[in-house]
């Protein structure tokens, strides 16, 4: 089986990441998505996030009952800050049968030089980038592990969700249904406009 790895903050979780993960998992010939939650990436500062298991949570109601996609906690009990590479050699240790690849944005892919052992994931995983039209590629675009992907991209992010949030603004259609529904009534992030 052919699993690829979205990894992120979900935080919280979008209408976009959503379209991105049921394109990979319905579009590719990677049979399953998994949706990681990170519970710290290097590259983020934590003070910002909610608390794992509420952003765990709000990432299980948005994938629903689709059985292309699932929600993954497996990073909850590795060591902090979460490293790909650590991620990948766990899920190798743990799924010995399982082919897994992983699904980044445009924007990593130009920077995954910087990632720690970028040359062992490149030896050993296929990549699907989605592009991100502010973003170039970088050198690795034509790398024989890559593949670029037309995914269909919504300009949103788990960050204008929170300062819309924050403003008064509805946030209504921008995170699935069951998520908003659920953010009424529990203000993980703050108290929502309806």
């Amino acid at each position: 089986m052919k699993v690829g790895l979205f990894f992120g903050s979900f935080n919280p979780v979008h209408i976009g990441h959503m379209v991105i993960a049921n394109y990979m998992a319905t579009r590719t010939d990677l049979d399953k998505v998994w949706m990681v939650l990170s519970p710290q990436n290097p590259f983020k500062q934590k003070s910002s996030l909610a608390n794992n298991y509420d952003r765990l949570h709000l990432l299980r109601l948005a994938i629903g009952e689709n059985l292309n996609l699932l929600a993954s906690d497996i990073e909850f009990g590795l060591p902090v800050p979460s490293y790909t590479i650590d991620t990948l050699t766990y899920l190798k240790e743990k799924y010995p049968e399982k082919e897994f690849s992983l699904i980044m944005g445009g924007d990593n892919l130009a920077t995954l030089p910087k990632w720690k052992n970028y040359e062992k994931i490149l030896a050993h995983h296929d990549i699907y980038v989605y592009r991100r039209p502010e973003y170039e590629l970088g050198d690795l675009e034509t790398h024989p592990r890559v593949q670029i992907m037309q995914a269909p991209l919504l300009s949103i992010s788990a960050s204008y969700i929170r300062q819309c949030i924050s403003d008064g603004h509805s946030i209504e259609y921008l995170v699935p249904t069951e998520v908003y529904r659920y953010l009424l009534e529990n203000p993980i992030y703050g108290k929502i406009k309806e």
